[in-house]
């Protein structure tokens, strides 16, 4: 199989994502390290000279943000006093930072507090106040319309400007969907995204070389995040689109991986995926980054999120969350499955039927399911579940044998692989064995009925939802490679 979707080639971006440490248990090393005790100290004016926007600048975007209008950005900044910025040059490269104050073991706050000493208030934005579509499409915007003006530190900043996410996967992946939009209304260049991780697995971060785990001194810690994101070369990510067929009815409790699709916009996904679209179904559309997974891991996963919004005090951090996620599972029947009861804890194979397109190929392949696989995962990233590699190094021989090839972050293909019951995925999560490798696809199709399932679980780099099925019509979930990368931020160098 060739690999597919290769880069051109570019000076300022590398080719190929960092590799990844050998084992999860380098999270405790990541935390230390990251303190900072054998680290150069960062100084924090030369700091706030590489990062920090124009006072004038910076104003305007949080006005254009805050207002939901560019022109209210450009107002200020023709009303802002620049005359004594006269002097002052745009930063090398600018950075604004997302925080999701809900992430891993909820940091947020106060880390947004520690950002705001560090640079600027209005370069650090709250995402339960501000979504990051607010920022792509007024705030770059204000910043666009004043360069077109003549503005040439506005011009600088915009073309300079980087993004940082401090979160888990699912609010990278949010960020990443929204600035995707400047590709689709060729508004280029698209920032860059470095990663500062508060998840609870931060497969993202570990990926791209920020590390799995918040560091221990974080507030020492946070200046070389900084610096290391203004500074870092860049890599290439794909992403994937996902759509979903359904005959009737609606997804409840959308998670932000998914939204639905109007009528208005189905013509352009199905030219975009060369499929037909019923006009009496209902459509949602999605992209992920690092994987998509069906079954039992997505029921716990759903699980596990309502009882963190139910009752937040529980989660005080990514270890307290491991451990109710671990106890959560025990009870879902994924260690312990009835024979005769409970049909939705059975395989897979009782519901869904997996089709696939080759690298070069346009005709679907139907894949034999197995008949014990009880979660199948479609994975982009070499980490996956807190750092754990379930597709595994493997051998050239191995390669060849099945027809697969090295797997990349950027190779245009995804890796499919099952879980059976708990102690298969606890054997496989431990690294003792590997996964059970199905496939490796440009594109990929899993048809579902329902019958004595009312409904599968499904989940999008951490979002769950719980899928509706119908026995008498099928839901199909199309997997798809967006025609564009993602840019990341290298951490590790």
């Amino acid at each position: 199989m060739e690999r597919v979707g290769e880069a051109p080639a570019d000076t300022a971006v590398v080719r190929r994502a960092p590799s990844t440490a050998p084992s999860a248990r380098v999270s405790i090393w990541e935390s230390v390290r990251a303190c900072g005790v054998w680290s150069k100290e960062v100084d924090k004016a030369e700091l706030r000279r590489q990062i920090v926007m124009p006072l004038y600048l910076r104003r305007a975007v949080a006005a254009a943000v805050k207002a939901k209008d560019e022109a209210a950005g450009v107002a200020a900044a023709t009303a802002e006093d620049q005359a004594g910025e006269d002097a002052e040059g745009p930063a090398v490269a600018p950075v604004v930072v997302f925080v999701n104050s809900r992430s891993g073991g909820r940091h947020g706050p106060e880390f947004k507090v520690r950002l705001h000493e560090l640079i600027t208030e209005e370069q650090v934005f709250d995402l339960s106040v501000v979504k990051p579509s607010d920022f792509v499409h007024y705030g770059l915007s204000c910043l666009e319309k004043l360069a077109d003006q003549g503005d040439n530190r506005a011009k600088a900043v915009r073309e300079k400007i980087r993004i940082v996410v401090a979160g888990g996967d699912g609010t990278v992946g949010w960020v990443l969907g929204c600035l995707s939009d400047l590709y689709k209304l060729k508004r280029e260049p698209v920032p860059p995204t470095g990663i500062i991780p508060l998840g609870t697995g931060n497969d993202l971060a570990r990926s791209f070389g920020w590390g799995g785990s918040f560091p221990f001194g974080w507030r020492s810690a946070v200046k070389r995040y900084l610096s290391k994101a203004s500074t870092a070369p860049i890599c290439r990510l794909d992403s994937w689109q996902t759509v979903i067929q359904m005959p009737e009815g609606e997804i409840k409790e959308l998670p932000y991986a998914l939204k639905k699709v109007e009528p208005g916009d189905r013509l352009e996904i199905s030219q975009e995926n060369g499929t037909e679209l019923s006009e009496k179904a209902s459509f949602y559309k999605g992209v992920f980054y690092n994987y998509l997974s069906i079954g039992m891991d997505a029921q716990v996963a759903y699980g596990f999120h309502h009882l963190r919004d139910e009752k937040p005090y529980l989660a005080q951090g990514p270890v307290a969350n491991k451990l109710i996620y671990a106890g959560y599972s025990c009870t879902q029947g994924w260690f312990c499955t009835p024979c005769t009861a409970s049909p939705q804890l059975r395989g897979l194979k009782n519901i869904l039927r997996l089709s696939i397109k080759k690298a070069n190929c346009s005709e679907w392949e139907q894949v034999q399911m197995l008949s014990n696989v009880r979660s199948l995962v479609v994975l982009n990233l070499y980490n996956y579940s807190s750092g754990r590699h379930p597709w595994g190094d493997l051998k050239p021989e191995y390669l060849e044998k099945r027809g697969f090839v090295e797997a990349h972050s950027d190779d245009g293909l995804l890796e499919i692989f099952g879980l059976k019951e708990g102690w298969h995925a606890s054997f496989v999560m431990a690294e003792l064995i590997k996964a059970k490798h199905i496939a490796q696809a440009a594109a990929i199709k899993f048809e579902m009925r329902g019958g004595e399932w009312d409904r599968a679980y499904i989940q999008m780099d951490g979002e769950p939802w719980k899928q509706p099925l119908l026995q008498e019509h099928s839901t199909t979930v199309e997997i798809n490679k967006v025609p564009y990368h993602s840019l990341m931020i290298n951490g590790e160098q």
